[in-house]
């Protein structure tokens, strides 16, 4: 019979690797498990006389011990990833806040959990540079990939970075500040997908696309209520944005795991306000650790108007539709919804026929767009399926982790 004896004061690391046998040499000295350093675990054989002979095994980790997961999120500015980002740090509990005593202008958030950075810290060109160059921040020239993959990288695997900051009020670029790794890194922006290297480190990706109609009413709502520019200036901005988000942006989500996809409603024919939206959850078969929501009936092809005795719908009614479709040559599966709820306690009707949503209770989805309803699209597909999308993430995270904890175990069986 074997008994194993597991010396150390931590949790055994997951991201660990083994090798055998070690020195006698390291079997006397004190290692610190999960501070770069090594710990060792000794395997301890019982013979029929038991006598006890000690087969070592050293443990070598990374840095910051269990290996951070990658999350990337890509849209336009002003699309909603802020909002998002809120609904998912809500979903793992404790509000996101920027570092404490760190600089002000920090783009970083930071909860118990997650660590949140924009990637316009990468750019390599403040607003000025840009500007004598005749180039924007959504031109790849503008921003240092090198410096991205590299301090991704670097915190993924368990290593603290100096990371820049962009300063969007002054437009230039401030000192560095440090960025510890995280459970959960979130790297938000224009660009999380467009280098391979930097797309390759992800373990989800999600990509928010919002129609130029939509994105069009959202900014004259924005730009003309809350900063006071002019129907002329707002469509000059768009326009001069085009080519390059069309160019570096859009392309990035035939990359992405998940696509929500926000649109003009079909209930109310010829609409071009923006209030009323049919939102799309473009979900990838096939992704480790993921499994698409469902409606109804997994794989079938579904039409659903809830509206009745257990939905309150006001004009135009909302409407559901579920299914299977392909997605730049990838099989997904895509659910829909076109409206808005009236009431948002009633939600837990349409909750109730969605399956894989990878709720921890009966009622969760409900209760964290209840928790949130004062955030933007909380009435509508937007906020439903970033909720939903968010608890996919935090399955998809724990699945991760409890994947690669079976890791050394399994190698000491071998």
């Amino acid at each position: 019979m074997a008994i194993c004896a597991v010396y150390t004061t931590t949790q055994l690391n997951p991201t660990c690797s083994f090798s055998t046998p070690a020195s006698k040499t390291q079997t006397q000295l004190g290692f610190g498990l999960g501070f770069c350093q090594k710990q060792q675990v000794v395997f301890y054989k019982r013979s029929q006389s038991n006598s006890r002979r000690a087969s070592v095994s050293l443990i070598t980790c990374s840095a910051g011990g269990q290996e951070t997961v990658v999350i990337g999120l890509a849209a336009d500015s002003g699309c909603g990833k802020s909002t998002f980002m809120r609904r998912l740090t809500s979903v793992f509990g404790g509000a996101a806040e920027p570092p404490k005593g760190g600089n002000p202008d920090s783009n970083t958030l930071i909860s118990d959990t997650t660590t949140v950075i924009c990637l316009d810290d990468y750019h390599s060109l403040d607003r000025t540079g840009r500007k004598e160059k005749g180039v924007t921040a959504l031109d790849p020239r503008a921003n240092n990939f090198d410096l991205m993959y590299e301090q991704v990288k670097a915190i993924k695997e368990g290593k603290a970075v100096d990371k820049p900051i962009y300063n969007h009020v002054s437009g230039l670029l401030d000192p560095p500040e440090l960025i510890k790794p995280p459970k959960i890194l979130v790297i938000e922006g224009l660009h999380p997908m467009y280098d391979q290297r930097v797309r390759d480190l992800l373990d989800f990706s999600i990509y928010l696309d919002i129609s130029n109609e939509v994105k069009f009413a959202w900014k004259i709502q924005r730009d003309m209520a809350e900063r006071g520019h002019s129907l002329e200036s707002i469509k000059a901005s768009i326009e001069a944005r085009k080519p390059d988000f069309d160019a570096y942006i859009d392309p990035q989500k035939q990359y992405a795991d998940a696509v929500i996809e926000v649109l003009p409603t079909q209930l109310i024919p010829g609409d071009n306000e923006g209030k009323v939206l049919r939102v799309r959850l473009i979900m990838k078969e096939g992704v480790k650790f993921f499994n698409p929501v469902y409606l109804f009936d997994e794989g079938s092809t579904i039409s659903w108007i809830p509206c009745g005795r257990k939905l309150t719908c006001s004009y135009p009614g909302i409407k559901f539709t579920y299914g299977p479709d392909t997605y730049f040559g990838n099989e997904v599966s895509v659910l829909e919804m076109d409206g808005q709820f009236d009431r948002l306690d009633e939600l837990i009707y349409v909750e109730s026929h969605l399956s894989n949503i990878s709720t921890k209770f009966y009622g969760e989805v409900t209760q964290q767009m209840l928790k949130l309803s004062d955030f933007p699209g909380s009435n509508n597909g937007t906020g439903l399926f970033q909720t939903i999308v968010g608890l996919k993430i935090r399955d998809l995270f724990e699945q991760l982790i409890a994947s690669k904890a079976k890791t050394p175990v399994e190698a000491t069986k071998a």
